[in-house]
């Protein structure tokens, strides 16, 4: 098993059958996992914010913390690694975006940053066939190149499946 650790901003691709990826403490931020399952190709990307004119700079240098950066970088990821062009064949799962930090609503960054994902990924093409998102709790995930699971857990709870 090659194990693909995804930092916040980071993203990673593989088509290596024995690949799994895996990114954890997901609070507001979200998991983009994208499975081409003709190719076995899997992907992720942990984004912590929705939009990148905040800061531009950041945004060049790990185009994985945002949204809008983000999931363009994850697709030239997934080509890059040998996944296939033709995106109607893409699964595409979400995990995170709750709000474990802000009990007044203030920022709602996981609600914002969902709804941004959302948005780009409907641009694109796509259209997330599961979800796990919103919520009070912080969750780690990972996505199984060999047969396209997404496994996730939070503290005091059984895993389960997306």
């Amino acid at each position: 098993m090659a194990l693909l650790m995804v930092g916040i901003g980071g993203l990673e691709a593989s088509c290596d059958r024995s690949a799994v990826l895996k990114t954890m403490a997901l609070g507001s931020c979200i998991a983009v996992m994208i499975l081409d399952p003709g190719a076995r190709c899997v992907a992720m990307v942990h984004i912590a914010l929705p939009d990148s004119t905040i800061a531009p700079d950041k945004a060049r240098t790990l185009p994985g913390y945002f949204a809008d950066t983000g999931i363009p970088a994850l697709l030239t990821a997934m080509l890059a690694a040998g996944a296939k062009a033709d995106r109607s064949r893409y699964i595409v799962k979400l995990v995170g975006g709750a709000n474990v930090s802000d009990p007044n609503n203030t920022f709602n960054i996981g609600k914002r940053n969902a709804l941004a994902i959302k948005k780009i990924l409907w641009t694109l093409g796509l259209v997330p066939k599961a979800e796990d998102i919103g919520g009070r709790i912080s969750r780690t995930v990972s996505l199984e190149a060999s047969t396209g699971k997404v496994r996730v857990t939070s503290p005091g709870r059984p895993e389960w499946e997306v």
